[in-house]
């Protein structure tokens, strides 16, 4: 089982240096950023960029795989996801992870002044995902109904560079047909009804995406054990991070369901806030499930 912490940008970068560095020493695996213009759980805090982020991340840390999770499809074109997921996979010496979402109508909003509703965002997710993949294969020009790329010059790949593993956010039937034909893995929190579901609840809703996940594959005759398969955990009612006995059975229940990540919110804020957790306990949880 991989283990992943999302670290959200709330700190400058004088105090998050540490704390990639102590994500890193932990023992997790990966570090992810979120990748957002607005939101409303950071109303007047500071909120720094998340590609620039991780950037500085590659050079604070030695061996922690870095990642998006997710980036934008709403705000972010083709060309610029392609390039920058290039460039940090090059920084980092082919650490990084592309995770994709498609994003949020209020970052749209924030973006360039549009209402967007659900099915516009879906389409956009798809055809973005398609373009990236077509820029990183050597296509210069890509066109969609919702994006377009026309006359790429540069190389897609640093020199000696691969091609960063994707991985793609889904919650529904669309969704798990794009991981099952683009993605190198799939990621999902439950979607957003799941936030508030106790834990056996949240758990079933799970194993059943998981399910209709590997239904997908099949439907497209690929085998279901090629893709990586990851879990965020912690928003909402669950709290993985609350005891060391907590985190083992959710990593137990991961593994049940099919995935082969857990990834949770790297301790935030003060105690008794969502995303707190004492510091001793995550380290001794993450040791626990190394033994």
């Amino acid at each position: 089982m991989k283990l992943g912490a999302l670290v959200l940008q709330k700190e400058p970068w004088a105090q998050a240096r540490d704390t990639w560095r102590q994500v890193e020493e932990v023992g997790f695996d990966i570090g992810y950023v979120a990748d957002h213009l607005t939101h409303s759980t950071v109303a007047g805090q500071w909120w720094a960029d998340g590609w620039t982020t991780l950037a500085a991340a590659a050079e604070a840390t030695s061996a922690l795989g870095i990642g998006t999770l997710v980036g934008s499809a709403a705000i972010r074109g083709p060309a610029f996801i392609a390039r920058v997921a290039a460039t940090v996979q090059d920084i980092s010496g082919g650490r990084f992870v592309l995770g994709l979402g498609a994003g949020t109508a209020p970052d749209v909003l924030v973006d360039r002044g549009e209402v967007v509703g659900a099915e516009v965002l879906a389409e956009r997710y798809r055809e973005v995902v398609l373009a990236v993949r077509a820029l990183w294969a050597g296509e210069t020009t890509w066109r969609g109904e919702h994006v377009a790329v026309e006359g790429v010059a540069p190389a897609a790949l640093a020199p000696g560079s691969s091609v960063p593993p994707l991985v793609l956010a889904a919650h529904a039937r669309a969704g798990f047909d794009l991981v099952a034909e683009q993605a190198d893995g799939w990621n999902t929190y439950g979607g957003p009804k799941a936030a508030g579901l106790p834990a056996d609840d949240l758990w079933a809703v799970l194993a059943a995406q998981a399910d209709r996940v590997s239904q997908a594959c099949e439907r497209v005759g690929r085998d279901p054990a090629s893709l990586r398969r990851s879990v965020l955990l912690g928003y909402g009612a669950d709290r993985p991070l609350a005891s060391v006995a907590a985190f083992e059975d959710t990593v137990e229940r991961a593994a049940r369901s099919g995935f082969d990540e857990v990834v949770v919110y790297w301790p935030m804020g003060q105690k008794g806030s969502p995303l707190w957790a004492d510091p001793d306990v995550v380290v001794a949880a993450v040791a626990a499930v190394r033994t």
